[in-house]
């Protein structure tokens, strides 16, 4: 239902104002939509099937501002480094036992942090906590992790670990 929902209303987006004349039925332009909406969740529900949880809004909405923050912080932090004549590094890598299982709660933790400043994830190690290439290990690499990987386990509802 949410689905057809979201792609109703992306249909109203893309359709725009209706009726080319004032008071000219919109009766059929609306009936348009709701079958593109309805063929749209019928393809995407045959291609991707409903997770076993559920995408939690409010905090899907808390972490889209935080994403893109991190991402303006990487870039700087990384450009300020880089034009500093003294090149303040101490590089180096870090595991850290992640709780996400292999799958794509996991893959999706890894973009998320790679966004951090000065980090980038290289793979796994023996125990498959994620290894990650850092540019300086005196900043606090791993709780800047922990947080995300909150907020990531965060936006199921219940914060399921499971994928």
């Amino acid at each position: 239902m949410a689905r057809g929902a979201l792609y109703f209303g992306f249909w109203l987006l893309l359709a725009g104002p209706w009726g080319g004349e004032p008071g000219e039925p919109i009766v059929a332009e609306l009936a348009l939509g709701v079958l593109a909406a309805v063929w749209a969740t019928w393809v995407s529900l045959r291609l991707l099937a409903p997770a076993p949880g559920r995408i939690r809004f409010g905090a899907l909405a808390r972490f889209g501002p935080h994403f893109i923050w991190q991402s303006i912080v990487a870039g700087v932090d990384v450009a300020r480094r880089a034009f500093d004549p003294r090149l303040p590094l101490k590089p180096g890598y870090l595991a850290y036992p992640v709780r996400l299982p292999p799958g794509p709660g996991r893959a999706a933790f890894g973009a998320v942090t790679s966004l951090m400043p000065g980090t980038l994830p290289v793979g796994t190690d023996r125990n498959d906590a994620l290894v990650y290439h850092c540019l300086d290990l005196d900043q606090p690499v791993a709780a800047g992790l922990a947080r995300d990987e909150a907020l990531l386990i965060g936006l199921r509802k219940g914060g399921a670990v499971s994928d």
